[in-house]
């Protein structure tokens, strides 16, 4: 059997992501359908049940602090953090539909209306809407926790004590926010040196502890990350000054992508994957866009890749490609070739994600001083502590 959550544990989770208000008592879950029978799979398929039963269960729940549960579906738009179908379906049946298909002709609401009426939102979702969530939450004041590519193995890391993975994110965001830059050395088969620098100029980190008490706000469930946008050299005069060589493993090849003002230029490596990467990168050049810098933290609490983006990048080290408007980052989906094409792609640096390529060492470089954040895969600062183990500035 699955590890599930029971009724109890689902309230208390919700509660202690979102600590609702008295006049917030429903929750909308907003649910991707795929597009057609055939495009579906069982991790999917799995998902939607989960998501079904979780609104059952609140919707039959009697305790105090109860939480009223209302289910929205909609046909898959197709991409990770395209923008959302401006019309959504909701659903009270014993039964969900298999594709989006069997949605046409029944009636339909706003999304704009349902996101007003319903405070706080749960994406359990195959295609990632996160970015699409973010940008509208700052505007209409909702709180969304988005869950894309959740699975029933992740329900350990909602377990986890909130408070420790908030203690430790927010270190890491208050150095990523002081930092000028972040420097790379990644080794390539335990041999080859790669190294890259990521301007962090004119930015300030996000947190994504689990908490989203603030209205406006919106971040992946399970959390426990800091992440910023690098500098994209929107300043005239002031070009970005990320740049070097960053290796990524795409199944069993290695592509190096090189980097200059921020944007992957071009890709070297001579497999298949690495030449699909150089044709996408020549059709949408703001795919090329480094639009992240995540520090996960959940891999030193025990938790293990599951195979999907939502937990794995929680884990360690990550560094993601495309849209980072909901981010407070420039490019966003009017920067790629057609709006569908957008995406935000992270790429994660765990030994088991990423075997032949190893994050040798990540230094943030302050005004003041270098902190050491990681050495051989593995944080050397003290997250419990005031201060950490900075070394003597080299830089």
């Amino acid at each position: 059997m699955p590890d599930l959550l029971d009724a109890s544990e689902l309230l208390r989770l919700l509660r202690g992501v979102f600590a609702p208000k008295p006049e917030e008592g429903s929750v909308a879950f907003l649910v991707d359908l795929p597009p057609e029978p055939g495009r579906d799979r069982e991790a999917w398929r799995v998902r939607r049940a989960l998501a079904h039963e979780w609104v059952r269960q609140l919707s039959e729940d009697r305790s105090p602090g109860r939480l009223d549960a209302f289910l929205y579906l909609y046909p898959a738009v197709g991409q990770n953090n395209a923008d959302l179908p401006e019309r959504l379906f909701p659903w009270s049946g014993d039964h969900l539909p298999a594709s989006g298909r069997e949605l046409a002709g029944q009636p339909a609401q706003a999304l704009e209306e349902i996101l007003a009426r319903h405070r706080l939102v749960v994406a359990p979702t195959e295609y990632s809407a996160t970015a699409p969530l973010k940008n509208l939450a700052r505007r209409l004041g909702f709180r969304a926790a988005t869950m894309p590519g959740f699975s029933p193995a992740m329900i350990p890391a909602l377990r986890l004590d909130i408070p420790t993975i908030h203690r430790r994110v927010s270190r890491l965001a208050e150095l990523l926010t002081a930092a000028e830059r972040a420097e790379f050395v990644f080794a390539v088969d335990g041999a080859r040196e790669e190294r890259l620098v990521l301007d962090l100029r004119y930015r300030a980190a996000h947190l994504s502890s689990g908490r989203l008490v603030e209205p406006g706000s919106a971040g992946n469930l399970p959390s426990g990350e800091a992440y910023i946008v690098p500098y994209e050299g929107e300043r005239p005069g002031d070009p970005s000054r990320s740049r070097g060589r960053l290796p990524v493993q795409l199944g069993d090849e290695i592509a190096t992508y090189l980097i200059e003002e921020n944007r992957a230029r071009s890709v070297e490596g001579d497999g298949p994957a690495a030449r699909q990467e150089a044709e996408r990168l020549a059709r949408d050049p703001a795919y090329g866009n480094l639009a992240e810098l995540g520090l996960g933290v959940l891999g030193p609490l025990g938790v293990k890749p599951v195979g999907e983006v939502l937990l794995d990048e929680k884990l360690a080290p990550h560094l993601a490609f495309g849209r980072s408007d909901h981010f407070g980052g420039q490019v966003g989906p009017a920067d790629f070739s057609a709006p569908e094409r957008a995406v935000h792609i992270d790429r994660v640096y765990n030994r088991t994600l990423q075997p032949r390529v190893h994050l040798r060492a990540l230094d943030l470089v302050l005004p003041d001083r270098r902190v050491e954040l990681v050495r051989d895969g593995e944080y050397v600062i003290d997250f419990g502590e005031a201060t950490n183990r900075d070394a003597t500035d080299n830089s």
